[in-house]
């Protein structure tokens, strides 16, 4: 039986985020409700998707929180029954008894399935349950990579990453660890960002900014799209940096201009 249209966009945001949660896939938590998914990369998911307006704080701070790439990229290396359970019992706060109903199942074969769940998770060093919002720390953080990114003070951004921290720019296979590496890449071919500017928006329950380039389509003056920047943070430090650059899909996603004038 299909679900009224009324009911549906009731509860439209409440559903694509748990379809982005199970499937990494902001597109396809969209086209879910009709469409069976597709198979790719994780993308980024605009906060405003998928908390809804009328959430208490503690409640908006949780969705957010759950729709975190570490999580979300997590969540895709559990098997679906797995994944579903978590997410029922973690995120939506259901019983056992009731995610049981739910997924047509016995109350311990969905305490195993949690078991399972959550010690693949702890082995990935994410945890199941939400965490806090940004510290103040944290924010002058983000403030401080916005400035050094504007002048592309190269040391100045290495020096706000943890030594282990990643640099990824999906669909590409690129995916850089440590100071040293990424400083050679953002001297190197990255060089190319020097001069862009940085639009903030929100992510994946992170910090993120579009990122435009210098250039016009067409060769004339202003910026061009080039990335969706989703940073994720851990104490004082940036340990992922994530430039999206599939601009002609996400920008439009998060409501972004075509370009930006001179």
């Amino acid at each position: 039986m299909g679900v009224p249209a009324a009911q549906l966009e009731q509860h439209r945001k409440a559903l694509t985020g748990h379809c982005y949660r199970m499937m990494g896939s902001a597109v396809d938590a969209d086209d879910v409700l009709t469409t069976m998914p597709r198979t790719h990369w994780l993308e980024p998911v605009p906060d405003a998707h998928v908390v809804p307006a009328e959430s208490d704080p503690a409640e908006a701070m949780a969705l957010r929180q759950s729709i975190r790439l570490a999580f979300v990229a997590a969540l895709q290396h559990l098997p679906p029954k797995q994944r579903a359970a978590l997410l029922l019992a973690e995120v939506v706060g259901c019983s056992a008894a009731e995610v049981a109903e739910t997924l047509d199942t016995s109350v311990a074969s969905v305490n195993s399935a949690l078991q399972r769940a959550r010690a693949t998770l702890a082995d990935r060093n994410v945890e199941g349950s939400p965490g806090a919002a940004l510290s103040e720390e944290q924010k002058k953080l983000v403030d401080r990579y916005v400035d050094a990114f504007l002048r592309y003070d190269v040391d100045a951004l290495v020096s706000l990453l943890h030594r282990d921290a990643t640099l990824s720019m999906p669909p590409y296979t690129l995916w850089l660890r440590g100071h040293d590496v990424i400083r050679k890449w953002l001297l190197g071919r990255g060089a190319g960002c020097r001069g862009s500017r940085l639009i903030p928006t929100a992510a994946c329950g992170s910090p993120a900014f579009a990122q435009y380039r210098p250039g016009a389509p067409g060769g004339g003056p202003g910026y061009h799209p080039w990335a969706l920047i989703v940073l994720e943070l851990a104490g004082d430090r940036i340990v992922g940096w994530n430039s999206f650059l599939d601009t002609e899909t996400i920008f439009p996603l998060f409501g972004l201009r075509r370009e930006l004038p001179a």
